[in-house]
């Protein structure tokens, strides 16, 4: 077997372990949220408390790369505030105005974004499969969360702005650039993400509520703290960190097609804490997101993203790699 492919069969299984950890989130936020927590509160503990943990392994994964850091300042800057800070804000301010279906269906068009920016921009024309499989994803994603909710235009633009951060998030993560680990992209991005959410909630923008009561949780009665836990460590921490890592080994296209599994995950958890057993069309539409996700994976290649990517997100405060 070539390197090529154990990378790339590596990337998948990384991928799915971030999808798997991103799908949490939804459990242990609906915990927190029935007991008074708001939705605000519940996501900028979660990027804060996520960049405190992963400011330990990403000192220690800095030693003599501070220079690189330093050179890559701004794009880090501009992942935290678009691809963690503002997604999160564009998303939850979306949920004001929409159905959590119709939202997430929404922030998931980062995908469809993914790929056009490739082709447009970059001269990456999709293949036919590629677009048939982007197709079926979508119409998947449909059947999955059931977006009849109605579209209030101001939710509309929120959503889609999510999924311009959504996008982001994979592009940037799939810079090929060692000199900065994954880890520590990931770690600033929490940082940089965390001062947003944290500036935007002094200005009243995102509205702060806490609670310090027991909440339910997979059928138990769990301190506060266990979801706090949950979502800063596994739907933070390490869903970030593993998440740059796939998207390094896949390439932007392939790891936001895979990032789509998040969403069954999602339901799957869902099932799991609050007996939200999902019905047919949800399983047909997670088998058909499925479908539409080999059929990118068995068309794209790690050669998602090219030097003049490299050079294009260099303006922004990185430096292209040789």
């Amino acid at each position: 077997m070539s390197v090529t492919k154990i990378a790339s069969y590596a990337g998948l299984a990384v991928a799915l372990v971030s999808a798997v950890s991103f799908g949490t989130a939804g459990s242990f936020g609906d915990s927190l949220m029935s007991t008074g927590w708001s939705s605000g509160a519940v996501v900028t503990t979660r990027i804060a408390l996520a960049a405190v943990i992963l400011t330990g392994p990403a000192l220690v994964a800095l030693r003599g790369r501070w220079r690189s850091l330093w050179s890559n300042a701004g794009l880090i800057a501009f992942y935290g505030a678009a691809a963690v800070g503002g997604c999160q804000l564009f998303f939850f301010n979306a949920v004001q105005h929409l159905d959590v279906g119709v939202a997430l269906l929404l922030e998931y068009m980062g995908i469809v974004l993914v790929v056009l920016w490739m082709w447009a921009r970059h001269r990456r024309r999709p293949g036919w499969l590629t677009i048939v499989g982007m197709v079926a994803a979508v119409v998947g994603l449909v059947l999955v969360l059931d977006p009849s909710g109605g579209l209030d235009p101001i939710g509309v633009m929120w959503g889609l702005l999510a999924g311009t951060g959504l996008a982001v998030y994979f592009v940037v993560s799939a810079r090929q650039d060692d000199a900065v680990p994954p880890l520590v992209v990931a770690w600033g991005g929490m940082v940089v993400g965390a001062v947003v959410l944290g500036a935007f909630a002094l200005v009243g923008a995102l509205p702060m509520a806490t609670a310090n009561t027991d909440v339910e949780l997979f059928g138990q009665q769990v301190s506060w703290l266990v979801p706090v836990l949950g979502l800063s460590v596994v739907a933070a921490a390490i869903a970030y960190s593993t998440g740059v890592i796939a998207a390094r080994l896949l390439g932007a296209t392939v790891a936001s097609f895979v990032g789509l599994t998040e969403v069954l995950f999602a339901v799957l958890f869902a099932a799991l804490s609050v007996g939200q057993i999902p019905g047919v069309m949800q399983l047909i539409g997670g088998l058909v997101v499925l479908v539409g996700v080999a059929l990118v994976k068995a068309t794209e290649t790690k050669g998602d993203v090219e030097p003049a990517v490299e050079r294009e997100l260099s303006v922004v405060g990185g430096t292209p790699t040789a």
